[in-house]
């Protein structure tokens, strides 16, 4: 098999017959496709819930600007917690952490600040 890199900076694009036979193609035709494709199958709303929370870990901490260790320790969470978390390693993620991560991607420093004011 072989593998490759997509360029960001140069997605794949169609050619004018396949994007010609796409735009020909009805919602319903293309959602029957999909479905029949066995190299791809629908996810599962499961692992669509634990896709959701990985990306919600993930862009959480980009925002904050940290390392997985490093955002672990300033918002005391476990850091295998963390990365089971960003890896979909979790069958249900707790909602209370999910609520949290969502506080500290809409507002790291607020975070921060009050957890620093709650040090006795």
């Amino acid at each position: 098999m072989a593998k490759f890199v997509l360029d960001p900076g140069h997605p794949p694009t169609l050619s004018p017959e396949a994007k010609a036979r796409l735009d020909a193609m009805t919602p319903e035709e293309i959602e029957a496709n999909a479905l029949a494709d066995a190299d791809n199958p629908p996810l599962s709303a499961c692992e669509l819930v634990r896709m959701s929370a990985a990306r919600l870990a993930k862009t959480a901490r980009a925002e904050a600007g940290l390392s997985q260790v490093g955002f672990a320790a300033a918002y005391h969470i476990s850091v295998g917690r963390l990365r089971d978390l960003e890896h979909g390693r979790f069958k249900q993620p707790d909602s209370a952490l999910l609520a949290y991560l969502t506080l500290i991607k809409s507002d790291p420093a607020a975070a921060r600040r009050v957890l620093e004011a709650q040090k006795p």
